[in-house]
């Protein structure tokens, strides 16, 4: 995939040693004017993992997500300082394309956000708008690649031209992780993806977690406790905006090192 302008050639980042994190935080704070919504935030999320955030509501976990493909700053009167790395190359640099930044790392929201004027298979493809030109041809098989993906090809695949709208929630979020696949991102963050389905919509997207991560490095945003126990591999908590502890998910939920954790994953608060 060809990388931001300024950073170095995708062969490079390719060689990087196994050792550099596919991405990670350096010290990273980010502001809402003179209030900071995270601080000092330094994790590593490995090639292939699912690492889930977890933490009472308003502890940052979600301004984290969007500081790690730069969508915190499409907020007014937002900034931050420390690093992001993708790669082991900070996708704060000066120069670096912020769009290309979410081409290579891209997210999934709460809510479903299929376009609506658009099909399901446009919706599907808009994110290849970005980046090299691609024939028709290419461009129906990397929709179909990436239904495929999302675990949604076989209910859809007569339906293309049919609007978004037609489907049910479960297949909206599955439409949209589709779209996110398509441009072949490093990273995938997803922020609260079950929030609005229903349980049958719910584990429909977990099983598709385990399977994403096959390809991609994940991060989620849940407050469904058992939800980050089933499917991810590192679990971080936050509270009041800090990073309190982090480490394999199954260690956070049976013996986690620090009292508020604690508290948190025994129901004590949050």
């Amino acid at each position: 995939m060809t990388p931001p302008p300024s950073q170095p050639e995708a062969s490079r980042v390719e060689a990087a040693p196994a050792t550099v994190p596919r991405l990670a935080t350096d010290a990273l704070t980010a502001w809402y004017g003179s209030s900071s919504g995270v601080r000092d935030v330094t994790l590593a999320c490995r090639e292939n993992t699912v690492t889930a955030l977890i933490g009472p509501s308003g502890c940052g976990k979600s301004t984290l997500l969007r500081s790690l493909n730069r969508m915190h700053e499409l907020a007014a009167d937002t900034r931050v300082s420390g690093r992001v790395l993708l790669d082991g190359y900070d996708i704060y640099e000066p120069g670096i394309n912020p769009i290309q930044v979410r081409r290579r790392i891209g997210m999934v929201f709460q809510r479903p956000t299929p376009f609506p004027t658009m099909s399901i298979g446009e919706n599907v493809a808009a994110g290849l708008a970005v980046g090299r030109a691609v024939s028709r041809a290419e461009r129906a098989d990397i929709v179909e690649h990436a239904l495929k993906r999302a675990a949604l090809w076989d209910e859809v695949k007569d339906r293309l031209r049919e609007s978004p709208l037609n489907l049910s929630g479960g297949q909206q979020q599955r439409l949209c992780i589709a779209r996110t696949v398509a441009p072949e991102p490093e990273v995938i963050l997803l922020d609260e993806p079950t929030a609005s389905l229903d349980p049958a919509g719910a584990a429909h997207i977990e099983e598709l977690v385990q399977q994403l991560k096959r390809e991609f490095t994940v991060v989620i945003v849940t407050h469904n406790l058992q939800q980050a126990a089933r499917v991810s591999d590192i679990t971080a908590f936050f509270y009041l905006g800090e990073l309190v502890e982090v480490g394999p998910t199954t260690r956070i939920f049976t013996t986690p090192l620090k009292p508020q954790t604690e508290a948190y994953i025994t129901g004590r608060f949050g």
